[in-house]
């Protein structure tokens, strides 16, 4: 079945049964492997994409559900200029990735987050953040949310 939707600010088309994974188009047909499978039940935050601007765990989320919606994976999350997003930079600056594997889903929450609530409180950064991240770099990924939101 053909799907259309806007994929970090482009249109594109593909063709998949509509009970698939949106994780697995944006990974195998799309070629985006940014966005990283982890438990396949939308429970550790792994594969956190935005959907018309709402963080969304794709592996639960059937192509048949994207028909004309937009999408934005990790790959679409920094400026069309090629710079990093201001949440990619606190990243880097505040050390928060230690093995890397949820920063994507952990990035994408937090861009939502900061869309929503741009101050966000403690009690907002932890109830918004439910990505489980292996690591435990959670005092470094609320660190990095307020030096986005200029409260360091």
């Amino acid at each position: 079945m053909p799907i259309e939707a806007t994929v970090n600010g482009k249109p594109v088309t593909f063709n998949a049964e509509p009970d698939t994974p949106l994780l697995w188009v944006i990974r195998e047909e799309l070629g985006m492997t940014g966005t990283k499978f982890g438990c396949g039940i939308a429970a550790c935050g792994a594969c956190s994409v935005h959907i018309d601007g709402e963080v969304m765990r794709s592996c639960s989320v059937p192509v048949s559900d994207i028909a004309g919606k937009s999408i934005t994976t990790i790959e679409g999350l920094g400026n069309a200029d090629g710079t990093l997003h201001a949440l990619q930079a606190a990243w880097i600056e505040h050390q928060v990735p230690q093995c890397g594997y949820c920063q994507s889903g952990q990035l994408m929450a937090a861009a939502a987050l900061l869309a929503a609530s741009p101050k966000p409180s403690d009690e907002q950064i932890d109830a918004a953040m439910t990505n489980i991240c292996r690591c435990g770099t959670y005092p470094r990924i609320r660190a990095a949310i307020h030096a986005v939101a200029g409260q360091a």
